[in-house]
């Protein structure tokens, strides 16, 4: 969104936020060798969780979403209906992933009744009317990563005049209508309270006991914590991994390695992005003049949102580009997290009882979607991932194989499956799946194809292929609206085989209908 609508901590303080909240090596917990990244999920099917258990060998499924969290459709959730579309599968499916912006538009506590728990409402425990966003229990699991709204803010002034003005929006239906209440997400601790194991609430007296009843799971030779469904469903970071059916996950919070490099302040490259700027801003001029037109003609659903949608889209491009532009130093970037990562990837391929790997996390380093792929935070997210990848690459044998077999993103309002050809990095072959389609905005296609291309010492090559893309279609008129989610299917054996099948909601003047794109193996 625009820098004069919402504020976006700094690097450093989502990092020190966070740590505080989860008391990050806490001398209780460094006392008994807990590793705070480590997550077992005991769900009664597993056992050890590094034992090769009857998920490895028979083989799971586990369902994924991602930008679900709105709240702004007042008669016809997309949200819901592709929640409707993953319940067909939640019985069979070990667990959800989110790919992060579980709630828009800042990351409110407020948000969350209605734009998150009511929607969801057969993954939790309880009476959904009656759940308060801090003491959420999960009986199917869902697993979440932080996407940049989840750590939005509102200005003082505007988070004043948004909560007065609530009943008057609602009543007249404005269809830019801010989707926000009194406050933001207090520098992303609405979802620490929602998701994470929140430490920092615990007494000091208490806080040995609490650990000794809850961090009960051995992984690596650490103490970690334990994800019981329908009991405790608390994450133990903003970062993490945990291992299922021989598979290890990477949960990763790419807000903390996702600043662009900064342009030079004087030459073509700042001049290119400050043209850029004026030309969305004329055009987003353009759209709120449209819209104070129609105030004594209200548009109808779909027309409110295909409003709405483009000054979403041309906000956030701004806002991108007020990063690389503003920026006047080398960005900070989280080396711990890119060295964790790194760390852990290694041990994986050394370990013989992981057959596989994971990666999920929010912004994607590969993308088909028109707003998203020559964004500086796309850039940025691949070169640091590079970095890892190579490191790596450089320290295991992968005998022909990716590095890692499958990376689930979001941020981009889309379904985008990818594959990276030859990169001459350790991010090539594999294969990137952007869920972010799952009840926000979506988005468009970029013009110039399903080819995605980078120009490495003056020469222009392909370096990955768009083989498959769910976003917006059909003229203004006539808009055709896929919004998704996914279920994977991971097989038994090693390699494992990875089959994906989108799960579609779409809408289509004024009419829903819900499918499956027919599965397709990775």
């Amino acid at each position: 969104m625009s820098s004069k609508l919402v504020t976006e901590p700094a690097i450093e303080v989502k990092i020190r936020k966070m740590q505080q909240r989860v008391r990050w090596q806490h001398p209780e917990l460094v006392g008994r060798a807990i590793d705070q990244t480590r997550l077992v999920i005991d769900d009664g099917t597993q056992g050890a969780i590094a034992d090769n258990s009857r998920a490895a060998t028979d083989g799971f499924s586990f369902l994924v979403v991602g930008d679900s969290g709105t709240g702004r459709h007042r008669t016809s959730s997309p949200q819901r209906q592709v929640a409707k579309q993953l319940l067909n599968h939640l019985d069979s499916a070990s667990f959800t992933l989110h790919t992060g912006d579980v709630v828009y538009l800042v990351g409110s506590r407020e948000q969350y009744g209605s734009n998150f728990i009511k929607p969801y409402r057969e993954w939790l425990v309880g009476d959904y009317h009656h759940i308060k966003y801090d003491r959420m229990t999960f009986k199917h699991p869902i697993l979440p990563v932080l996407g940049n709204h989840d750590y939005y803010d509102l200005p003082f002034l505007i988070g004043l005049a948004a909560g007065i003005t609530t009943p008057l929006r609602y009543l007249l239906r404005f269809f830019i209508d801010l989707d926000v209440g009194w406050h933001g997400s207090y520098q992303g601790d609405a979802f620490a309270q929602a998701f994470l194991d929140y430490l920092r609430a615990v007494p000091e007296a208490r806080l040995g006991k609490y650990l000794d009843t809850h961090y009960t799971s051995t992984d690596a030779g650490d103490r970690a914590l334990t994800y019981r469904p329908g009991q405790f469903t608390r994450l133990p970071n903003r970062y993490y991994t945990f291992r299922y059916g021989g598979i290890d996950f990477f949960a990763l919070d790419s807000n903390t390695f996702n600043q662009p490099l900064p342009v030079t302040h004087t030459g073509s490259g700042r001049e290119n992005l400050e043209q850029q700027r004026q030309r969305l801003e004329i055009e987003k001029a353009d759209l709120i003049r449209q819209a104070g037109l129609e105030v004594f003609n209200p548009l109808n659903e779909d027309d409110q949102a295909d409003i709405a949608e483009q000054i979403e889209a041309i906000d956030e491009q701004l806002y991108d580009i007020d990063k690389q532009i503003n920026c006047n130093r080398s960005p900070t970037v989280d080396t711990e997290q890119l060295d964790w990562l790194r760390d852990r990837l290694i041990a994986s391929w050394q370990n013989p009882a992981v057959r596989g790997r994971i990666l999920f996390f929010h912004h994607p380093p590969y993308v088909s979607e028109a707003t998203k792929w020559p964004q500086g935070q796309t850039l940025a997210v691949r070169h640091h991932l590079r970095q890892v990848l190579d490191a790596v690459a450089a320290e295991v044998q992968t005998q022909g194989r990716p590095i890692v077999d499958l990376v689930l993103n979001g941020h981009a309002h889309c379904f985008d499956y990818l594959r990276t050809g030859a990169t001459g990095h350790g991010d090539a072959h594999i294969p990137w799946v952007i869920c972010g389609g799952s009840g926000y905005s979506l988005r468009r296609q970029r013009d110039e194809g399903p080819a995605i291309t980078e120009t490495i010492d003056g020469q222009t090559r392909t370096v990955a292929t768009s083989h498959l893309y769910l976003g917006r279609t059909g003229d203004s008129k006539h808009p055709k609206r896929p919004y998704s989610g996914l279920r994977v299917e991971v097989s038994g054996g090693n390699p494992p085989k990875l089959t994906l099948t989108p799960l579609v909601a779409e809408r289509f003047e004024g009419q829903w209908k819900r499918y499956e794109v027919e599965g397709f193996e990775v």
